[in-house]
C-alpha cells in the first residue's frame, strides 16, 4: 500500500507557522504594548536560549528518550563561563569554549547512563538535573555570577545576538542564526547518517539493532547533541540575564521540550522536524510574552501553556492511530 503524500497545507509546520501568525496578529490588536519594537526585540532576547535547547532536545525525543538536565545544565555551564572570566581574567572566547564542552561532557554522561548503562531516560537525566544544580552553586559559591555587559571591552559576545546600528536601531542578529542553525540541524536530521539513525533507533529500537547498526554509539551522540545546544543555551542566556544566579534553571527544560512537541517531534518517539521545533518553540514564547500584555497572570498562563501542549500530544496519538489504519 502506498503511502499518501501530505500536502503542505495540512503538515503540521504549516499549521504551526499558522498559529505563530496568529498569535502574533492576536496580541498586537489586542495590546498596542505588544506591537513595539521593543517588545519584539526583548522576546527574542528570551527567546534564544529555549529555541537553542528545545533543537538540542528534539534528539533524545527522537529516540524516545529525554533530557530533564537541559535547564539546569545551561546555568550550570553560564556560571562555569562567568566564573572563569571574573574571577580568573580567562578570554570571553575561552570561556565560552569551556561552557560548551561542559554541556557536552554532560550530554555524553547522559548518553552513557542511558544507550549504555540501560538507566530509563526521566531517571538518568533528573539526576544530572541535580548534579548540574549542584555544581553551578559550587562554581559560583552560591553567588550571582555577571557576564561582562555590552559596552564593556570583552562584551563582544553581546554583538552575536544584538547589534546596534549608528542610527541607535537594534538588530536582532540572533534570530538569523537560529534559523541557520535550525536548518542545519534539519539537514543533519534529515540527510545524514546519523539523523537516519536517530529516527530508525527511536522508531524501532529493536530492529535497528538487529541491521547491524552501532546503536549504542548513535543513541549516545544523541545526546551529545542535545549537551552541545545546552551549552550554546548557556552563551544565550548570559547574554539575556545580566547576572546568572546558582540554583536556578529548573523548570526552563519545560519550554523546550514542549516547543519541540508542539513543533512535531513525538512524544513517544520516531518522528519529529527540527524546523517543526523551531516553530512550536515560538509559540510557547509567543504565549509566555503576549499573555501578561492582555492581562492573564502568571498562573493563566501556565494553564493555557499546559493546555497547547496536551492538544499537541492529542494530535500525535490521533497521527499515529491513523498511521495504523
Amino acid at each position: 500500500m502506498t503511502k499518501k503524500k501530505q500536502s503542505i497545507f495540512t503538515s503540521q509546520k504549516f499549521i504551526v507557522l499558522l498559529v505563530v501568525i496568529g498569535l502574533m496578529i492576536v496580541f498586537s490588536l489586542i495590546s498596542k504594548d505588544f506591537r513595539k519594537y521593543t517588545t519584539l526585540l526583548s522576546m527574542l532576547d528570551y527567546s534564544y536560549y529555549d529555541v537553542l535547547m528545545a533543537i538540542g532536545v528534539a534528539f533524545p525525543l527522537i529516540t524516545g528518550g529525554v533530557d530533564l538536565s537541559i535547564g539546569t545544565g545551561m546555568v550550570c555551564y553560564a556560571l562555569a563561563g562567568g566564573y572563569l572570566i571574573r574571577f580568573h581574567s580567562w578570554p570571553v572566547g575561552a570561556a565560552i569554549l569551556v561552557s560548551i564542552l561542559f554541556g557536552c561532557a554532560i550530554g555524553l554522561l547522559n548518553g552513557v547512563l542511558i544507550a549504555i548503562m540501560d538507566l530509563p531516560p526521566f531517571l538518568a537525566t533528573l539526576c544530572t538535573c541535580m548534579i548540574t544544580r549542584g555544581l553551578g552553586s559550587i562554581c559560583s559559591g552560591s553567588f550571582g555570577i555577571p557576564w561582562p555587559i555590552a559596552n564593556a571591552d570583552n562584551g563582544w559576545f553581546h554583538s552575536i545576538f544584538k547589534i546596534t546600528l549608528a542610527s541607535g536601531t537594534k538588530i536582532p542578529l540572533g534570530f538569523l542564526w537560529m534559523v541557520l542553525l535550525a536548518l542545519l540541524m534539519a539537514f543533519v536530521l534529515g540527510h545524514t547518517k546519523f539523523g537516519r539513525y536517530v529516527i530508525a533507533i527511536g522508531s524501532n529500537k529493536e530492529a535497528t539493532i538487529l541491521s547491524g547498526i552501532n546503536v549504542k554509539f548513535y543513541h549516545v551522540m544523541a545526546y551529545v547533541v542535545c549537551g552541545l545546544f545546552a551549552g550554546l543555551a548557556s552563551i544565550s542566556y548570559a547574554n539575556a540575564i545580566p547576572t546568572v544566579q546558582p540554583g536556578t534553571g529548573a523548570g526552563m527544560e519545560l519550554d523546550a521540550i514542549g516547543g519541540a512537541i508542539v513543533g512535531g517531534v513525538s512524544a513517544t518517539g520516531g518522528y519529529g522536524t527540527i524546523i517543526g521545533t523551531l516553530l512550536g518553540t515560538y509559540v510557547i514564547c509567543l504565549l509566555k510574552t503576549g499573555l501578561p500584555y492582555i492581562g492573564l497572570q502568571a498562573n493563566w498562563q501556565q494553564i493555557i501553556t499546559g493546555l497547547v501542549l496536551i492538544g499537541a500530544v492529542l494530535i500525535d496519538i490521533l497521527k499515529k492511530e491513523r498511521i495504523k489504519k
